[in-house]
């Protein structure tokens, strides 16, 4: 009885740890895109041909045009049966997986991670989205005293602001918005938080985001953020929206701590994010709750993530890899010609005011609108309502800018120039 036990529990050990590849094969079922040689990303951009091919990898509803993708981003095939096949295995080695063998697996998540960011290995924890990694960063500040201040902007997540707001409360130190401007060039805006900086030499933490989730805003945080080192200041970056929008590596922004979504352009499933603490800073952000860290050396007990969801943290590998396959060059630059296609018509509409970047570094391929002089909530909410009920276009109001709210506009990668059309047609019928 001892041997069968021993071979029975041999026997289930090898299945489960042999169940990982898997994830890997199933993402070679299909083949992937592959882009021409011979064409720079601006040129591919408008390679009609390839984008119908990338487009095939993706499941598609039809009845409406969805142009509201930042909430978050549609899994490709390869993914979406990575996810499945991970869902299938981790249901099937339960307990036994995931005590034995999970922590090992979804290690190579977070080395995949750190690799496409240009971060080290320990710099990078994995978490359910930006959201928890941000808020996690803002509360657990340890770094304040008594006359010191925080900034942010308004066009900053609305929660992260709120968050913000608390942190002065509670530590009993000030809090400070800035606001940009509807249109904004990167200098211009280099120019606003400069001025803030010398207006609050008591400033010591700021919250800055990339990628403003109202309009798609750029911000030059590089830039920023050399300037707050040098007065002093530590950075948190919201990254939610920008790691696979732009391409980029977190080494380049130079801030302190960041956190992203994957479940938004880099296409993993949905309940992925990740938390970037750079090495030297741990100190400065206490561990959550009911963690320890004495020694300062783990950036992993700033998060307590409990029981996640551990199939969608092992297809991150997956998702990069089509990530990866298409090219993050190449991503940016069809987001941002699918949103010339409609900024370049609406910009001479006189009924419609585009908001967001004023020069062609400030904006991405998320962009946003409203109707001339119409910013309130219930303006913004009709306009959101018309584009669906009478011209079947789906998009999203978002709140939070000092000029007023406006509808977010959000292609993706699997978006044709007939939608686009769509929508530019639909807007010039919006005057009537």
């Amino acid at each position: 009885m001892t041997l069968k036990r021993r071979q029975l529990i041999a026997a289930l050990a090898a299945g489960v740890a042999a169940a990982p590849a898997r994830g890997l094969l199933a993402a070679e079922r299909a083949p992937l895109p592959s882009p021409p040689e011979d064409q720079s990303p601006s040129a591919l951009a408008r390679n009609e041909n390839f984008w119908r091919e990338v487009a095939s990898h993706y499941e598609r509803n039809d009845g409406i045009v969805n142009l509201e993708h930042g909430y978050w981003g549609r899994m490709a095939g390869p993914v979406q049966e990575a996810y499945l096949d991970a869902t299938r295995r981790v249901n099937a080695g339960n307990s036994v997986y995931g005590r034995r063998h999970y922590p090992a697996d979804v290690g190579r998540s977070v080395r995949r991670i750190a690799q496409a960011l240009g971060a080290h290995d320990d710099e990078i924890v994995l978490t359910r989205n930006a959201s928890e990694a941000i808020q996690n960063l803002i509360r657990q500040y340890r770094g304040l005293g008594a006359g010191d201040a925080v900034l942010y902007a308004d066009v900053d997540y609305p929660q992260f602001k709120t968050t913000m707001h608390w942190l002065a409360s509670s530590r009993g130190v000030s809090a400070v918005m800035i606001e940009l401007p509807a249109r904004a060039t990167q200098q211009a805006i280099l120019d606003r938080y400069r001025q803030a900086f010398d207006a609050h030499p008591d400033l010591r933490l700021m919250l800055l985001t990339h990628v403003s989730n109202q309009h798609g805003l750029v911000i030059p945080v590089a830039a920023i953020a050399a300037e707050a080192r040098q007065r002093g200041i530590d950075v948190i970056c919201d990254s939610a929206q920008s790691w696979g929008l732009l391409d980029y590596r977190i080494s380049e922004l130079g801030v302190d701590w960041a956190g992203f979504n994957l479940h938004k352009w880099i296409g993993s499933p949905v309940g992925v994010g990740a938390l970037y603490m750079r090495r030297g800073t741990l100190e400065k952000i206490a561990p959550f709750p009911g963690e320890a860290d004495p020694d300062n050396t783990r950036a992993a007990t700033r998060i307590h993530m409990g029981t996640a969801n551990f199939a969608a943290m092992l297809s991150i590998p997956d998702a990069l890899d089509f990530h990866d396959r298409i090219g993050g060059a190449n991503k940016e630059a069809r987001l941002r010609y699918l949103r010339g296609l409609w900024t370049g018509e609406a910009e001479n509409m006189p009924h419609i005011e585009v908001l967001g970047g004023a020069d062609e570094t400030s904006w991405t391929g998320m962009g946003a609108f409203r109707l001339t002089g119409k910013s309130g909530t219930d303006d913004v909410q009709q306009l959101q309502q018309r584009l669906e009920q009478e011209f079947g276009i789906f998009t999203v109001v978002r709140k939070g800018l000092a000029s007023g709210h406006c509808v977010r506009i959000t292609p993706q990668v699997f978006t044709s120039p007939r939608e686009i059309a769509a929508l530019t047609d639909a807007m010039q019928r919006l005057r009537a």
